[in-house]
């Protein structure tokens, strides 16, 4: 009886050990961590070209220096180069020398988009004018004459002011601002109230005579 107790004992702890030493080999290796959420890919790397904090501004008025440009290139002659740039007359300047001839035009642009623009516009029409970046320093600093003032070249040496006030006659401008100057030539400047009594002085006075020389008369922009 004890005997057969005892086999019976023996196959029950057979049985019950069989199952553990079967374990799959799966178990056999570190626990891994299940989660039901799904996992995030890791952020990616940041890159200078498209990260706003790394690039320059596109926003925001940029300004050039476009030249060269001759005495007879008005600021519509650039904003009609420039199409497309969004300008106008009070976004253009004209850089004038000690005896008034333009050496560049001073451009104002809307963004730096309008200014790259610019640059790729002049570049297809064959590099005849030059665009540089200035500071807007350089554009403070150069007070326009906005079509309304003159200037009278060739003036006598012997002229006084009476006398170019006598040429101006019948022109509606202030004798006050009148400033004579010594340059390679005798030269005076003019103010007149507006652009269109500054023109009209130039078609009545251009090629006329103070005393006995004859005047050139340019309206500054």
């Amino acid at each position: 009886m004890n005997l057969l107790r005892n086999a019976i004992q023996s196959n029950i702890s057979l049985r019950a050990i069989k199952p553990t030493q079967g374990l799959p080999f799966l178990l056999r290796e570190s626990p891994r961590r299940f989660s039901t959420e799904t996992e995030q890919p890791p952020p990616p790397a940041v890159d200078s070209s498209t990260d706003p904090f790394l690039q320059t501004p596109n926003e925001g008025l940029v300004y050039g220096k476009l030249f060269p440009v001759t005495k007879y290139t008005l600021q519509t002659d650039i904003i009609n180069l420039l199409e497309g740039c969004k300008l106008t007359r009070d976004d253009v300047k004209v850089n004038y020398s000690r005896n008034f001839m333009p050496m560049a035009m001073l451009v104002q642009f809307p963004s730096r988009h309008a200014f790259d623009n610019a640059i790729r516009m002049l570049n297809r029409k064959g590099r005849l004018y030059r665009l540089e970046k200035i500071d807007r320093s350089d554009w403070d600093s150069l007070m326009p004459y906005n079509g309304k003032t003159v200037v009278l070249e060739g003036i006598p040496i012997n002229a006084l002011h009476d006398d170019v006030e006598r040429f101006l006659a019948g022109c509606e401008c202030d004798s006050s601002s009148i400033q004579m100057f010594q340059r390679s030539s005798r030269m005076a400047t003019v103010h007149f109230p507006s652009q269109t009594q500054a023109m009209n002085a130039f078609l009545t006075k251009n090629r006329g005579f103070c005393l006995n020389n004859q005047i050139s008369v340019r309206v500054l922009q």
